[in-house]
């Protein structure tokens, strides 16, 4: 028997991975997106089902459709700049968009939620290795939308049988191995495609935003993880929730961070090439250091982040980078 799963988001870069994950592991997962950054094109591991989670109706119709056994939801804006310059938005689409899908789940009585949050809404700690106990205080609208979606998952818990798994993880980097989907945004934003964009002089130069932060070289640090080993978390978490072993939380990360200027110094030993930088303001809302642990997933769901690592996350990137990608 088929059991469907829906991915919001399944067309974009994260959610695309996830759905050739579910694949590999027996599910048939919908692809729910709207296309306005993803592509058609990545939908490769099942059906598309275009439609806005602003769009009750259009969820209501994916679920009578496909009838879901649960939900991935990775859909969201994601620009911390931008979710600063314009945090109504943000709200707006986050948050009331994430509210119908939930509404809409609990209507179809598809009551297994797995949600892709942030580390974002730890906020600015430096220092700190990051658990899910830590405290929650997001500097910046996106991060304050996804907490406020968590809280959402969690209250229609006990009102409504909701399950839910929820991850927080930072930045996520790399490409499928088999190059058969990747990263492609437009614009694009993310360090080491733009990095390698750069060096391929698709773009003139890489712009390192703040070199004044509280860390070894003055760059942020971040903690990486290689988008398969994100996807296939989301796929332990939703097995979690099928075995009945309720509602949790997870962070996703390698419990090591890597400023820009480190994660430039290791692109030139996999592209042997140098990167061309220009230097720039720091960004608001950006945090001088984040990174997580993840012993919570390692011991409880098996979870082994095994491709995250530097080279691999910038060759698996690399590949990709020099295929032709998608189009509209």
């Amino acid at each position: 028997m088929t059991q469907h799963v829906l991915v919001t988001g399944g067309a974009g870069y994260i959610g695309a991975h996830a759905c050739k994950a579910l694949a590999r592991a027996g599910f048939t997962p919908v692809a729910f997106d709207n296309l306005s950054t993803g592509w058609a094109e990545a939908v490769k591991f099942g059906p598309l089902f275009q439609g806005d989670l602003m769009d009750p109706a259009a969820l209501d119709a994916a679920f009578a459709q496909y009838k879901p056994i649960a939900v991935l939801h990775f859909a969201a804006l994601s620009l911390v700049g931008e979710s600063m310059s314009d945090p109504g938005r943000y709200w707006r689409v986050n948050v009331n968009g994430s509210l119908n899908l939930v509404e809409a789940a609990v209507r179809a009585g598809c009551l297994n939620f797995v949600f892709s949050s942030t580390c974002a809404t730890y906020g600015d700690q430096d220092g700190v290795l990051l658990n899910e106990d830590t405290p929650q205080y997001p500097i910046n609208a996106y991060g304050a939308s996804k907490k406020a979606i968590e809280e959402i998952v969690k209250n229609f818990g006990p009102a409504h049988g909701l399950n839910h798994v929820i991850f927080r993880y930072f930045n996520v980097a790399g490409a499928d191995p088999e190059a058969e989907v990747g990263e492609q945004h437009r614009p694009e934003t993310h360090l080491i495609p733009l990095m390698l964009d750069a060096i391929d002089g698709r773009r003139p130069a890489l712009t390192i935003f703040g070199q004044d932060y509280p860390t070894p070289d003055g760059t942020c640090v971040r903690d990486y993880v290689h988008v398969s080993d994100l996807a296939d978390a989301h796929v332990k978490g939703l097995q979690w929730l099928l075995a009945g072993r309720g509602n949790r939380a997870f962070n996703l990360g390698t419990g090591h961070g890597f400023s820009v200027r480190q994660v430039v110094d290791a692109s030139r030993a996999v592209t042997n090439r140098e990167v061309p930088m220009t230097l720039g303001a720091r960004r608001a809302g950006d945090a001088a250091a984040l990174v997580s642990g993840s012993a919570r997933a390692r011991e409880e769901l098996g979870w082994r982040p095994e491709r995250s690592t530097l080279p691999l996350m910038i060759g698996d990137a690399l590949a990709w980078s020099r295929k032709p990608g998608f189009s509209r």
